[in-house]
């Protein structure tokens, strides 16, 4: 079902009605600023509904420039959610015009491009860092943003993409002795994690096929 010329307003209230049947409903706005229009109108007509954001790259075609870190996370983190099935239930997804014609990774791709280590059980350092390179992430000397990565000694900091914050890995030997994530402005813990599992960065997978 294609909805489109809905006056600005009503075009909420149509959104919500048609998350109410139980599937999942995709808005294309003109713009990033109609698309955070539509974010504030869907609070009132669906507070309760769960509400994806997935922006265009803030650079223009052909640029040398790199997108925002937080805009790459923030895509990267839909499209892994998407692709691993992470999404219970109905959802709203909000996108925009430039967004949706722009190519990404194929489904099969994300869900390969995954690194996941228990508390408690062997992990390859080695390994982990290989795959920080290969999904886009940088190394700094402390994590400040989505796609930072320090290492100091058996102390790992990872920022991977979505807003729920950094995390931090104690290795003792080749054990991953505990994870937990931690606040970027204040260095405190906030949660101990039992599990750790980290997405792509970058749209673009620097792996031996690319």
């Amino acid at each position: 079902l294609i909805l489109s010329g809905a006056p600005e307003g009503m075009d909420a209230a149509l959104i919500a009605r048609e998350l109410a049947r139980g599937k999942p409903v995709i808005h294309i706005a003109r713009d990033d600023r109609r698309m955070a229009a539509m974010r504030a109108a869907l609070e009132f007509f669906a507070p309760a509904a769960v509400v994806l954001e997935f922006p265009a790259w803030d650079t223009t075609p052909y640029d040398r420039v790199s997108p925002a870190p937080s805009v790459m996370a923030a895509r990267m983190a839909v499209l892994t959610a998407l692709a691993h099935g992470a999404i219970k239930g109905p959802f709203i997804l909000l996108t925009t015009l430039s967004a949706a014609m722009q190519r990404v990774p194929a489904r099969e791709a994300l869900r390969d491009a995954s690194f996941s280590a228990s508390v408690g059980s062997r992990m390859d350092e080695g390994a982990l860092r290989a795959f920080l390179a290969r999904m886009g992430f940088a190394q700094a000397p402390t994590v400040t943003e989505p796609g930072d990565f320090a290492v100091r000694g058996g102390i790992i900091d990872i920022y991977p993409p979505g807003d729920a914050g950094p995390i931090r890995l104690d290795m003792f030997g080749d054990v991953l002795d505990g994870a937990r994530r931690f606040d970027a402005e204040t260095q405190r813990s906030i949660e101990r994690l039992d599990h750790v599992e980290l997405a792509p960065m970058s749209e673009v997978i620097l792996d031996e096929a690319a």
